[in-house]
């Protein structure tokens, strides 16, 4: 059966969520990100895109190449809340549906057009979406999720567009390498290197060529240069919270153990929230002494999954729970209230030092793993170069940083 996939995306989502809160921003250039010099752009406006503005730009640059932009700081919270009410409406709507990111959703239509018009249902949907959120949205509409995601934008800003079976090769031709997904500042310029600027010399090119430059990468850019991708969709289920607990070997009365475990728990369920694009709302720590009465305490913050933000709520919940003095069998960590939030939203912490650090920390747990107690293997006083940082997404240099390694050897 030939497949029917869709594609939304929501149009500059962050910066529609400020005008829909405030309707003097409409048609006005408009960033969200950092407010200060050391700051990122999280969005920008469309308004904002003829000074050369594009998301990831260091703030104090963009400030510079657009002096009249209203900067806004920006609250994750509150776009998580709204991308909660698009991802119900589709979820009432579509038989099964991917959420791919705070702002981006695929839905399985396969097998619907012997009932409804795929493409009218997609239409409905969307303006249904755009009725109740008050949001712009865009959608493509085509037989795989690579050629839906790259008809959205085209379609963008706040329209729509559908690929017909067949027509998916031509539709990709005459269009720049960079516009496939997978095809990054590095590979763009190998490629411009050997003179492959556009989507149809690659598809005129032999498949054993494209592996010969770039492996397994190449042989999957050909695929996708010429429109294949049986990449299926992947049901979306909401985890509610994560958890880690220790029970000690033996009952234990020494606090600064305790004190440690409870950092390293707060420190890996973090690096968990942000390996999969989650954030907090709820944190809480339990501890079980030794006669088995067991107590925790919650707190509510805003919506997070940065180490510097929750750590210390950690510890000092700990501080407050922990006031038997008696000896201690169990200590545990929780966070809930989890939705879904790309990386980006910690943007807003307003420092390039810290997403650098952030993502060098996580690569490195990504390659090295981590010690008995779940801590990265590094320690602060030394410092360490991270391999191709560039290539993993850092918007800030293309020099790899150097950062202080942990603290938590």
């Amino acid at each position: 059966m030939e497949r029917t996939i869709l594609h939304f995306d929501l149009d500059t989502f962050f910066v529609s969520v400020e005008r829909k809160m405030d309707s003097r921003l409409e048609k006005r250039p408009v960033l969200v990100g950092g407010i200060g010099d050391r700051g990122v752009v999280a969005a920008c406006s469309y308004e904002t895109r003829p000074f050369g503005i594009h998301s990831g730009m260091p703030m104090k640059m963009a400030r510079m190449l657009c002096p009249e932009a209203t900067v806004i700081r920006g609250d994750g919270g509150t776009y998580s809340k709204h991308s909660k009410v698009v991802t119900e409406i589709i979820r009432e709507s579509v038989p099964v549906f991917e959420k791919a990111s705070i702002d981006e959703f695929y839905a399985d239509l396969s097998g619907m057009d012997k009932f409804f018009n795929s493409y009218m249902m997609a239409s409905e949907l969307r303006e249904k979406i755009i009725r109740e959120s008050g949001l712009p949205i865009s959608f493509g509409l085509s037989t795989n999720k690579l050629v839906s995601k790259v008809a959205t934008g085209e379609a963008k800003p706040n329209n729509k567009l559908k690929i017909e079976a067949g027509e998916e090769k031509t539709f990709l031709a005459p269009m720049r390498v960079q516009k496939i997904p997978m095809v990054g500042d590095k590979t763009n310029q190998i490629l411009n290197n050997l003179g492959i600027r556009y989507v149809k010399t690659i598809q005129n090119m032999p498949v054993e060529m494209m592996g010969k430059v770039l492996g397994k990468n190449g042989i999957a850019l050909w695929n996708r240069a010429n429109g294949r991708d049986d990449s299926p969709i992947i049901p979306f289920h909401e985890r509610k919270s994560i958890s880690n607990e220790r029970t000690f070997g033996k009952d234990t009365g020494d606090v600064k153990r305790m004190r440690e475990m409870i950092r390293a728990m707060a420190e890996n369920l973090a690096y968990q929230l942000r390996n999969g694009n989650k954030l907090t709302s709820c944190i809480s720590v339990k501890i079980r002494y030794s006669d088995f009465n067991t107590f925790s305490k919650q707190l509510k913050i805003p919506y997070t999954s940065a180490d510097h933000i929750l750590i210390p709520k950690i510890e000092q919940l700990f501080e407050q729970l922990y006031n038997r003095r008696m000896m201690v069998r169990l200590v545990g960590v929780n966070f809930s209230d989890l939705v879904t939030g790309n990386y980006q939203i910690n943007l807003f912490d307003d420092s390039e030092e810290k997403l650098n650090l952030y993502m060098a920390m996580d690569y490195i747990r990504n390659r090295y793993g981590t010690d008995k107690r779940g801590n990265s293997i590094l320690s602060w006083g030394t410092t360490m170069e991270i391999p191709n940082i560039a290539s993993m997404g850092n918007p800030f240099n293309g020099e790899p940083p150097i950062i202080p390694a942990h603290r938590n050897a």
